[in-house]
C-alpha cells in the first residue's frame, strides 16, 4: 500500500492526518529504504527522476501498514481494509495466469528437460509462461521440479528436482545502464570502478551484500557475496547503501549457476588426475553469458 500524491494533483477535499502524521516533502536528492511494512516503496521509487521526487509528497510518512489500516477502520474506509496484498501482476487480477497470457500469445509447445541428465519429463505450451525459480507442474510427476533455465530458440524449459538445487543459485549478473537516483554514478564507484553495497530484485526479499563493477557503458556487473536463488533476466536489481536506495538496473545477463560451476570443478579434477579428454573437458559456461 503506497500513496504518493503530487503537489499539482492533490485534491483539496482530502482530509489530512493529525500533525504527528503530517506529510514529509522529499527535498532530498536520494530515496530512503522503506521502513517495516513499506519495503516496497523503494522498489517503486528506484526509477523515479530527481525532478519528480522534488515534487512528490509522502502522506504516510513512517507509518506502517497495520497503523494505516487502523486509521482506515476508524474512518470506515472498508475498501482499504479488504484490499489484499499485491504479490503478482496487478492487472491480471483473479484469473489463471497461463490462460491470460495465451489470450495474447500463440502457444509454442516445448519440452521439460532435466538439467541433470537431459531426460524429457513432459511438455508445456510455451517457455514464456515460466520464470526461473518457479515450480513447474509436470503431468504425471508427483515430486516437485523447478525451472532453472529456458531456451527461447528451441522452446525447452530445463528443470531440477528440489527447491534448493544448485542450478537455481547464481552469484553473478550484469544489468542494463543503471538509473542512479542521487549521483550519476556514485563518486566512490567512479573513483574505484568497484563499490560494496547491497541489492535485491524481489519485493520483501532480504538485502544481499554485493560488489558492483562499473563498465564504460554505464552497465554494472553485480557479484553477490553468496549465491542467490532464482535470479532472472528482465527483473530489476535495486541497489542500496545503508538506508539509501541508490538506483537500479534491469538484469540482462546471468553468470553460471552453482551447478555448472560444480560440474566444471568435477571435470577439472578428472582431467588433472587422469588422461586428458581434449578440448571439451574444461568447465561448462552458462548459455546466458
Amino acid at each position: 500500500m503506497l500513496w504518493i500524491i503530487s503537489e499539482q494533483t492533490r485534491s483539496p477535499q482530502v482530509t489530512m492526518p493529525e500533525p504527528h502524521w503530517k506529510m514529509r516533502k522529499s527535498f532530498s536528492r536520494s530515496a530512503l529504504r522503506g521502513q517495516k511494512g513499506f519495503s516496497e516503496i523503494d522498489l517503486k521509487l528506484e526509477m523515479v527522476s530527481q525532478d519528480a521526487l522534488r515534487r512528490t509528497l509522502f502522506p504516510l510518512g513512517g507509518l506502517t501498514k497495520d497503523f494505516v489500516k487502523k486509521i482506515a477502520a476508524e474512518n470506515r474506509l472498508h475498501h482499504v481494509l479488504q484490499k489484499k496484498e499485491s504479490m503478482g501482476i496487478c492487472f491480471v487480477g483473479k484469473r489463471n495466469f497461463e490462460n491470460f497470457i495465451l489470450q495474447y500469445l500463440q502457444p509454442r509447445p516445448g519440452k521439460f528437460i532435466s538439467i541433470e541428465d537431459n531426460r524429457v519429463l513432459g511438455t508445456h505450451k510455451g517457455w514464456f509462461l515460466y520464470t526461473l525459480g518457479q515450480r513447474a507442474r509436470i503431468g504425471g510427476l508427483r515430486e516437485p521440479w523447478y525451472v532453472v533455465e529456458k531456451d527461447g530458440t528451441k522452446g525447452d524449459v530445463f528443470v531440477a528436482p528440489r527447491t534448493d538445487h544448485p542450478a537455481l543459485y547464481r552469484d553473478l549478473l550484469r544489468t542494463s545502464r543503471v538509473h542512479w537516483i542521487a549521483e550519476e554514478p556514485p563518486a566512490a564507484l567512479v573513483r574505484d570502478k568497484m563499490m560494496e553495497c547491497h541489492f535485491r530484485f524481489r519485493h520483501q526479499m532480504a538485502l544481499v551484500p554485493c560488489v558492483l563493477t562499473l563498465n564504460q557503458d554505464g552497465t554494472v556487473w553485480v557479484t553477490a557475496v553468496k549465491a542467490v536463488r532464482a535470479l532472472a533476466p528482465g527483473q530489476f536489481a535495486v541497489f542500496y547503501k545503508g538506508d539509501e536506495c541508490l538506483g537500479s538496473g534491469k538484469i540482462l545477463r546471468l553468470g553460471p549457476s552453482a551447478y555448472i560451476l560444480q560440474k566444471g570443478k568435477s571435470k577439472s579434477r578428472v582431467s588433472t588426475e587422469g588422461p586428458s579428454d581434449g578440448p571439451g573437458s574444461g568447465p561448462g559456461l552458462d548459455p546466458t553469458l
